[in-house]
């Protein structure tokens, strides 16, 4: 009886679907319906937004924060969005402010946030030794930025082992230097909270008063750890494990890996001496510290801009020739497949690429002997003006609504977008609106202007026709 009703039932539902469809009203069904059973680009947008908001709940609870009054949910919300998208834009002084409890809480949404929640979801499926589906795949696929789903697995099991040892190894250096400054418990909580922070490029501290490492400006161990960690996070899980596998004589690097490298030694080295040579007379920065301790900050802070958020000389002192120089750093942020933000060191390569063979008159884009694709072209061209734009936007807003320099708010708004967390002292003092803004670029900024869109967006239609080739006048 009951299966004759379900049966019934469903013919009725069937038909009734059938004269909705006629009418518009099953294609309005089908659109609401497709934000739950999300794409790729849409599971990643609401797993994050999950999280953000998981995270924000947790830092409400008393245990959470030191003071006797609840912290305003939109600062809680903004923590929790800066360390998700390990950007390190803080509202509240991260060492005095959160108790023990929520620096954990912080560091545990850094983590996530730094590799991804899809991955941390396949680590548990695999301990379980559950199947992963296709669809999950695909996700893993959008999430990493990859052309394919094949060996989708294998990247995650080395993301979480390469993430796991060099974490390690930087908390075991951070702690033992931490212990000549401070108790042993102390030093390791320190070295871990640093080196999670560090390699996923967050950028978030705990040594309290907003000072980051500034009295660390001339320390080598700690100096080198903390490049060294923002450096290998923010190259890329794939080129990590062509790093890793170039032991093996039959294994080249990819083209990848080389434009990569390359690149991004070019901007750390330029940026060390663009900085060095704008600061070397500051007295507010480089200026009282000996040679040696000038080439080290320089060279800190060169690395940082590309999405860590570290500063070991006083960026309010900053010459503003510095600082716009550190916001162009900061737009171009690290490597495809990273924890870092930005455009991203191959897009920038590409269109560099691009200006050099429009000079040459040469017609193909040349890579370490390879031809670069004019889709990939254009998929830079296109990332570069979303993001130019979105940056834009956002700044001529809290132009309007914040009372601040100009200067001091693109590199906030730039440093929100690039996930970097540097700041010239505006994030404290924003407005509401203020904080809603730089939350939406974080946000933006961690998963990328092109999978928002794709998420946000309509699907793709296939193209039935070409339009006719038409000719304008260009430059």
């Amino acid at each position: 009886m009951l299966l004759v009703l379900s049966r019934d039932a469903c013919s009725i539902g069937i038909r009734k679907a059938k004269s909705l469809s006629a009418n518009g009203g099953f294609a309005l069904f089908r659109k609401l319906f497709g934000l739950i059973v999300a794409s790729p680009p849409r599971v990643l947008v609401l797993g994050f937004a999950a999280i953000v908001l998981s995270g924000a709940s947790l830092l409400m609870m008393p245990f959470a924060h030191t003071k006797s009054a609840a912290p305003q949910f939109i600062d809680t919300l903004f923590t929790a969005t800066s360390a998700t998208c390990v950007t390190g834009l803080i509202v509240e002084d991260t060492g005095t402010y959160w108790t023990t409890a929520g620096q954990w809480i912080i560091l545990a949404m850094i983590q996530v946030g730094g590799l991804g929640f899809m991955t941390m979801a396949t680590l548990f499926a695999i301990v379980l030794k559950r199947r992963i589906s296709l669809r999950e795949r695909l996700v893993l696929q959008e999430a990493f930025n990859q052309t394919s789903i094949e060996g989708i697995i294998r990247l995650v099991r080395k993301v979480v082992i390469y993430a796991l040892t060099i974490e390690l190894s930087g908390a075991l250096l951070f702690t033992s230097r931490f212990m000549f400054d401070m108790p042993f418990g102390k030093a390791v909580h320190y070295g871990v909270f640093h080196a999670v922070s560090f390699f996923n490029n967050a950028g978030f501290d705990i040594m309290g008063n907003y000072r980051s490492l500034t009295e660390y400006v001339g320390d080598p161990v700690i100096n080198i750890v903390t490049m060294l960690l923002i450096v290998l996070g923010g190259l890329g899980f794939v080129v990590l494990a062509d790093l890793v596998d170039i032991r093996n004589p039959k294994r080249k690097l990819s083209l990848h890996s080389k434009v990569v490298l390359s690149m991004t030694s070019i901007l750390i080295v330029v940026g060390a001496a663009v900085i060095f040579i704008f600061e070397y007379t500051n007295p507010g920065t480089l200026g009282p510290l000996p040679f040696g301790q000038k080439v080290l900050a320089a060279f800190t802070q060169s690395v940082s801009p590309r999405t860590a958020g570290v500063n070991t000389v006083d960026l309010a002192s900053l010459r503003q020739a510095t600082e716009f120089f550190m916001v162009i750093l900061m737009f171009i942020g690290a490597s495809p497949g990273s924890t870092g933000g930005g455009i991203k060191t191959t897009t920038f390569t590409a269109l560099i690429g691009a200006v050099i063979a429009m000079i040459r008159g040469k017609e193909d884009i040349v890579l370490f002997k390879n031809r670069l694709a004019q889709e990939r072209v254009h998929k830079a061209l296109t990332v570069t003006l979303f993001a130019f734009g979105i940056v834009i936007l956002a700044t001529m807003i809290l132009s309007t609504t914040e009372n601040a320099a100009f200067l001091k708010i693109l590199f906030e708004v730039t440093s929100a977008f690039g996930t970097v967390g540097l700041t010239l002292g505006l994030t404290a003092h924003l407005t509401l609106a203020g904080k809603i803004i730089i939350i939406i670029m974080m946000f933006i900024g961690r998963l990328g202007p092109l999978t928002l869109t794709y998420a946000l967006g309509p699907r793709k239609e296939r193209q039935l026709y070409r339009n006719a080739e038409g000719k304008i006048i260009i430059g």
